[in-house]
């Protein structure tokens, strides 16, 4: 191995224990608490070697959302995949998205956090590019999803594209998990069962593109069966190995 490579992995090995070094510190002490000096010095190096890894803070935290986004990425392409009609397929997004936030809590409060204006912007081109390429894995598997259902005559494409289409469910599970994250704030408005809301309004919508065949939000057994099915069909390798997620229609 010539020097050059050896300086690629040892500056690659480094960045990995910047990154989970902070990822256990956000655990412990949360996202607003995380200080580069102190990083550094957890990971027995100056504050100068870390910045030659990350810009900023917003940097590092891009860098870290791109990571944990890499890794959910799989588990969505996972659901896209499954052997199922095309609003199944999508339905099982959903239901796989809202479980990994379940299992992983950390992961929707880093996103939300690295997407807002601040934390975006004074991340470098570089970080936000990574993050860019990162989120392509999954939206070709949505995109997919849809092109097949609108090609099989299950949706109607109303003159708009895959990428339009997609839209809506994505920003629906995104936006009613981040209300999630803000403690007491549905509780405060009375609303209960937050999981189970989730999957009626993501029907609720399928329901209103016109996506075949039809379903009954309200029809609270069929659709608990329908989650079952994707959880032990889908899920269910990686529900064995973390233990009960907590993520059935009532968490």
């Amino acid at each position: 191995m010539g020097t050059k490579e050896r300086r690629q992995r040892e500056f690659e090995a480094r960045e990995r224990l910047f990154l989970d070094a902070a990822r256990k510190l956000i655990r412990q002490e949360g996202i607003l608490a995380l200080q580069m000096a102190r990083l550094a010095r957890a990971c027995d190096y100056a504050t100068g070697t870390l910045y030659q890894h990350f810009s900023a803070k917003e940097d590092l935290l891009v860098a870290l959302a791109t990571r944990r986004l890499e890794e959910h990425a799989d588990y969505f392409c996972q659901a896209a995949a499954w052997k199922a009609g095309t609003r199944e397929r999508m339905f099982a997004l959903t239901v796989a998205d809202y479980n990994y936030a379940q299992r992983h809590p950390g992961f929707s409060r880093l996103l939300q956090y690295a997407f807002t204006e601040v934390i975006w912007e004074g991340a470098s081109e570089e970080r936000r590019q990574a993050m860019q390429s990162a989120l392509q894995p999954p939206a070709r598997a949505v995109r997919a999803i849809v092109q097949d259902a609108i090609e099989a005559g299950d949706l109607p494409d109303r003159g708009l594209d895959a990428g339009a289409l997609m839209l809506g469910p994505w920003g629906l599970s995104a936006g009613i998990q981040s209300m999630m994250q803000t403690h007491g704030l549905l509780d405060g408005l009375g609303i209960r069962e937050p999981g189970l809301q989730l999957y009626r309004h993501a029907q609720f919508l399928l329901n209103g593109l016109g996506w075949k065949p039809l379903m009954d939000p309200v029809d609270e057994t069929a659709l608990a069966a329908l989650v079952q099915r994707i959880e032990q069909d889908v899920l269910a390798t990686d529900q064995s190995k973390a233990g009960p997620a907590g993520n059935r229609i009532n968490p």
